[in-house]
């Protein structure tokens, strides 16, 4: 993960009665105890695979690292939208086919809607999680695509009336990308024990989609060279962006 990363702990060390002096070779936040290679790794493992905040307590327990699932939930609150913001700045034109499809999430017993829009490449443009499937609701998410990305030339949906796009042309169906976007939302939904809030709903999900974007390249559309490159950029990203976060 960080440069040297899997090399800063020792075994002999893990003693939970001392702490462990953890090299870093970036500037400490202020107000915070653990470097931020530390944070940034707790924040990458957590985003990056399906798990939960004490799986990566005992991660980071196993490096020497003594920390709190609590502590590990307010880094991820944090500094997962710092990431995403940075991802979503430094990515690349998004195409002007857009896929565009919603999904039902319950949240405290009432029902709520997901909607997503994906890029032709299968990466997520933008969530917006809506308590309507309906005309105003679909109008909210297309403005604030729109606001961020301009008008697409192709909108492929499920042929739902709600969506107002006068300049794009709808087609239901085609692989619509959006419709597999779903399954990450639905495991991490399982882990979470559902979603608590909207609001902790848009914030964790606008934060794992972007995080999930440049670190679940397609494999099966690039050589082996290509995706072992692409790694290694990856996370010499990360680290930069880690090295622009601020407490």
């Amino acid at each position: 993960m960080m440069p040297g990363i899997a090399k800063l702990f020792d075994c002999s060390e893990l003693d939970t009665g001392r702490r462990v002096e953890i090299p870093t070779s970036m500037p400490r936040l202020k107000g915070f105890r653990h470097p931020r290679e530390v944070i940034a790794y707790a924040v990458w493992a957590y985003h990056r695979f399906a798990l939960s905040t004490a799986d990566v307590e005992y991660l980071l327990a196993e490096r020497g690292v003594m920390v709190s699932r609590e502590t590990i939930r307010g880094w991820v609150n944090r500094f997962g939208a710092h990431f995403a913001a940075c991802i979503r700045r430094d990515r690349p034109w998004p195409n002007d086919k857009w896929h565009l499809d919603e999904v039902v999430i319950p949240i405290n017993g009432m029902t709520h809607w997901l909607w997503r829009a994906v890029d032709a490449n299968g990466d997520t443009l933008d969530i917006l999680v809506q308590t309507r499937r309906n005309a105003k609701a679909a109008k909210r998410f297309m403005a604030k695509l729109i606001a961020q990305f301009g008008k697409p030339r192709v909108v492929i949906t499920d042929k739902l009336r709600s969506y107002i796009t006068p300049t794009a042309h709808h087609h239901k169906g085609l692989n619509n990308k959006t419709e597999g976007s779903h399954t990450p939302t639905r495991r991490r939904e399982k882990i979470m024990g559902r979603f608590k809030s909207p609001r902790q709903a848009q914030r964790f999900l606008t934060a794992h989609d972007q995080i999930n974007n440049i670190f679940r390249p397609r494999r099966y559309s690039i050589t082996v060279i290509s995706y072992l490159h692409a790694r290694v950029d990856v996370f010499c990203l990360w680290t930069d962006y880690a090295a622009e976060m601020v407490a």
